[in-house]
């Protein structure tokens, strides 16, 4: 099937008129904008745990969902059944909630244009994996990491893909389809030596397809990554605690740009001025070194998007432009409402759910330092190289993350790995205290989930070598 949306009504099994009249019902005077977001989507999943597959899944799902705003209101209904009375039924209740009069006449959708662009073309064949070649994978990734060093005493590992047909029609007489393909591999080590047990957890993905893990055996270099971080922190000291220099290695550390700050510059939180980034566009927000960006135009990026969920086709937005707040990211009910430019980052989970503002890949842009430079101007501090759960308050951008990799700096040079080390501060306070970004520019692997009011959507992150003068750690250490 192609990306286009006539091979995606055929999927759906609905009619140019049956979404004319659909739309005709929801949008009449009162209503600003309609839409009809349909979806098809296939999950299958195979996890292993101490040497033996512990499960496998696979769903299939269809359905469609049916908005109305009215203002600052939304109306929102969805169907499973894609019949032209249950069709109807989404739509009068969509418009029923947004407080709207009944419509009659068809709304039409003339305007087909073919996607510009394709991020991630791809056979469905290379998601569609049988299961033994997923369990043969998966042994033989239990088989790699057991190999790394005996005091592995568990693998977890887990192959996930996901092929999902969208098409949406809107009420200004839009429609556009999109296949999104999504693969993800995580494995998980627990080593254990002398009654000490420790986690190591590697992973990465994208719109790809099987073939991007077996090519250069890449999936047994997860399994090698994922041992090698549970075996140094064997060896690992207690972390210090206090306000200290800290160094964030390049890629997945850049989840604290995600949750600390991306997070407060999404439309939603801005038009109802519960972020502590409203009202600050022009404002100087960070230190001149820090030019962040949002951008779904990636190549095969976990959180690329032809289009977004509303069909406006992704872009590369500029936040953060040398210290300076440039922009936020935009859905078209806040951009409309906040009279901003529409960015393309209206997201769902799901036809179940309702369209916010949410980041697809987030990440600051290269800087002129050598990363060996940074390291060296730490006196005493602490090196982050990876993250795991972390905590975030959008209304004053505080947060709390635990480094799952860390080292000390001690006069200039990387020494012992520590364990316990938190990172405790404000998202706006610790872009003030960036003081040197590298020149090695660094996307994660492609294993992030975002979630946000209940919903998760599939993101990417990314960083370069940066140093920050002063943050609050927390360790076990004083």
């Amino acid at each position: 099937m192609s990306n286009d949306e006539s091979g995606a009504l055929a999927r759906f099994g609905v009619t140019d008129r049956e979404i004319e009249q659909a739309l005709g019902r929801v949008k009449v005077s009162t209503v600003d904008y309609a839409d009809l977001y349909f979806e098809y989507c296939q999950s299958e999943s195979v996890s292993m745990e101490e040497g033996i597959v512990k499960r496998a899944t696979k769903s299939v799902g269809q359905g469609v969902g049916v908005r109305a705003t009215a203002g600052e209101k939304t109306g929102f209904a969805y169907s499973d059944e894609l019949t032209p009375k249950d069709l109807n039924i989404a739509a009068d209740t969509a418009r029923y909630i947004a407080n709207s009069a009944q419509g009659t006449a068809p709304v039409p959708v003339t305007h087909r244009p073919a996607l510009a662009r394709n991020l991630y073309p791809h056979d469905r064949a290379d998601i569609e994996v049988a299961t033994r070649d997923r369990v043969t994978l998966l042994n033989a990734i239990d088989a790699e990491a057991r190999r790394y060093d005996p005091r592995i005493k568990n693998v977890m590992a887990a192959y996930n893909t996901e092929y999902k047909v969208m098409l949406v029609a809107t009420s200004d007489g839009l429609m556009v389809g999109d296949i999104q393909p999504l693969s993800r591999l995580q494995v998980t080590c627990i080593a254990e030596e002398n009654g000490n047990r420790q986690v190591g957890t590697f992973g990465g993905g994208g719109r790809i397809g099987l073939e991007y893990f077996q090519n250069d055996q890449r999936y047994l270099q997860f399994a090698r990554e994922a041992a090698r971080e549970a075996i140094l922190n064997l060896s690992a000291v207690d972390a210090p605690a206090g306000v200290m220099p800290v160094v964030l290695g390049g890629g997945w550390p850049g989840i604290l740009l995600h949750e600390a700050i991306g997070h407060g510059l999404e439309a939603d939180f801005n038009r109802k001025k519960t972020s502590a980034f409203s009202n600050l566009l022009g404002k100087k927000v960070a230190s001149e070194v820090c030019t962040i960006v949002d951008d779904g135009t990636l190549p095969f990026r976990r959180g690329s998007l032809n289009v977004d969920d509303e069909g406006t086709p992704s872009s590369r937005t500029v936040l953060i432009e040398r210290g300076i707040l440039r922009g936020y990211i935009t859905d078209k009910l806040n951009a409309r409402l906040m009279g901003i430019p529409l960015t393309g980052n209206g997201r769902r989970e799901s036809y179940q759910s309702v369209v916010l503002p949410r980041m697809t890949n987030t990440f600051m842009l290269a800087g002129e330092s050598d990363p060996k430079d940074i390291i060296k101007s730490v006196k005493k501090g602490l090196y982050a190289v990876s993250f795991g759960g972390g905590q975030v308050d959008i209304t004053n951008g505080k947060f709390v993350f635990s480094a799952s990799e860390a080292y000390l700096i001690e006069d200039g040079q990387i020494t012992k790995p520590v364990k316990g080390a938190t990172l405790i501060g404000s998202g706006p306070d610790i872009l003030k205290q960036v003081s040197m970004v590298g020149h090695d520019l660094k996307l994660d692997e492609g294993i992030g989930t975002c979630g946000k009011e209940g919903q998760s959507v599939p993101v990417g992150v990314g960083l370069p070598t940066i140093r920050i003068d002063e943050i609050t750690v927390g360790g076990t250490k004083a």
